[in-house]
């Protein structure tokens, strides 16, 4: 076991994917695969740079020594500094010309931008799968009528699978906030020390062109068609606090579908998934807990409030640059993804395994249908000539007795009180027909196959080469 901190999102919860990501063996590899793409854009444009000099910078990409560069750093106080000084010492020929005319943003920033939108890509990999697990179980209990809830009182029914359909639509939305990111992700390029280009253009010796040219080669070399048009030394902080957003937004979703499952696994209808050996207390051996859920609404809180530093840290950059964005956003981007990555892990195994109680589900109906049934029985006392006021008072006090009767122990008797009350009369014949579940879950079926085949299926069939992940859940 380690003898310091460790991330509980390394050691328990995000997965390998989002982890090589945000790890610092691939941010560095990513800051020597910069400094080759501006070598490589300055030669092509004329600067006296060797191909000899662009071969040894690529004969050394991947084979860091981090070892120099920690000794560096500890000298230096500057990690880009460092590298730079690591990376020359292992190529000689290039020493003169790594980081020609660049900034530390150079790397950093830039580093940052194709993090990111690897990242994003990520997530809207793992969005399409818990909307494909949702989608199936959405399908398969699409007619089962269960009781939905206002202010968390029974009210209507609607059915299982309609009520996954509301989890649905916020991810829906979740992941075209992704896409919307990905699609307007930029590159920060080469602006040097305030954004200006001005140590470009000394190179350059005037020739604007040519410093345009560079920016757009370096984008291009690494993926990016566009470049953040005017900067300071660093692209715009909003970019961070807007993905910072995204994220937080597939929070509020997840912590929503987790809060509802943890509801419907107290009353029994719904439960997460339940592994053979699993222990739901080290005291009560009978315990069946809905510990994933409720970790996702941990790491959904988690999410959500950093989101807030990401935003304080865009309204409080000074003019060019401001060293005081650093620190936070090394902790708060990265684990704003690990933690959307942990949730969404989460999601897919409890979306892609629920365990539906359809007799307790019944059950709760059941309890509920004299009562929800009684709107309908008003509607055809009157059409049957009864008076709508006086026959909405009985059904009133009848309905009250028969909760406080329930509650004493008994069954729920509300519809044997309207048989046997003379204003009721003429439905005698026909309560029992009325008391059905089926009647009065409205178009809840249709509209949960409609939405399915109409939003659902067109979403999944766009993005069908992403379908197939599955992460494992470690604890």
């Amino acid at each position: 076991m380690s003898e310091t901190y460790a991330s509980p999102f390394a050691e328990r919860y995000s997965t390998p994917e989002m982890l090589r990501l945000f790890s610092a063996d691939h941010k560095f590899r990513t800051w020597r695969r910069l400094w080759i793409a501006l070598a490589e854009a300055e030669r092509a444009l004329g600067l006296p740079i060797s191909p000899a000099q662009i071969r040894e910078m690529k004969a050394h990409a991947d084979d860091i020594d981090y070892a120099a560069a920690r000794k560096y750093e500890e000298r230096l106080k500057h990690d880009v500094m460092a590298h730079v000084r690591a990376y020359g010492d292992q190529c000689p020929k290039a020493r003169g010309i790594i980081h020609l005319g660049a900034t530390s943003m150079y790397v950093v920033d830039n580093t940052d931008c194709v993090i990111a939108r690897e990242a994003l890509a990520l997530v809207r990999r793992e969005i399409v799968n818990v909307i494909a697990a949702l989608a199936a179980f959405a399908k398969r209990y699409a007619d089962l009528p269960t009781v939905a809830y206002t202010h968390f009182q029974p009210a209507q029914f609607t059915t299982v699978g309609r009520r996954a359909c509301l989890w649905l639509q916020d991810l829906l939305l979740d992941l075209e906030e992704v896409e919307q990111r990905e699609a307007s992700l930029r590159f920060l390029g080469a602006k040097g020390a305030t954004g200006t280009q001005a140590s470009f253009l000394e190179l350059f010796e005037g020739e604007h062109a040519k410093v345009r040219d560079l920016d757009r080669r370096v984008a291009r070399a690494m993926g990016f068609e566009r470049t953040w048009p005017v900067t300071g030394q660093t692209y715009t902080r909003k970019a961070d606090a807007q993905i910072a957003a995204t994220l937080a937004g597939i929070a509020q979703s997840a912590h929503k579908f987790a809060s509802d499952l943890r509801l419907l696994q107290h009353h029994g209808e719904v439960q997460e998934p339940f592994e053979d050996e699993q222990v739901g207390s080290s005291a009560m051996a009978y315990k069946r807990n809905p510990m994933k859920s409720e970790r996702m609404t941990s790491l959904a809180r988690l999410v959500i409030t950093l989101s807030q530093n990401a935003a304080f840290t865009a309204a409080s950059q000074w003019f060019e640059r401001t060293l005081d964005d650093s620190a936070g956003k090394r902790i708060g981007i990265p684990e704003s993804f690990l933690g959307t990555d942990a949730i969404l892990a989460l999601w897919h195994d409890v979306a892609s395994r629920p365990v539906v109680n359809r007799d307790l589900v019944r059950a709760n109906v059941e309890k509920q249908l004299p009562f929800i049934a009684t709107e309908n029985i008003l509607m055809a006392a009157v059409k049957a000539g009864g008076d709508r006021q006086v026959l909405h008072e009985r059904i009133r006090r009848h309905s009250l007795a028969a909760a406080d009767a329930a509650k004493a122990g008994g069954g729920n008797d509300l519809i044997e009180r309207l048989r046997n009350d003379d204003a009721f009369r003429a439905l005698r014949g026909r309560l029992a027909s009325l008391g059905k579940a089926s009647r009065y879950v409205g178009r809840a079926p249709e509209q949960t196959r409609e939405f399915l085949e109409g939003e659902v299926a067109h979403v999944l069939r766009e993005r069908r080469k992403l379908l197939g992940w599955k992460a494992t859940v470690k604890v």
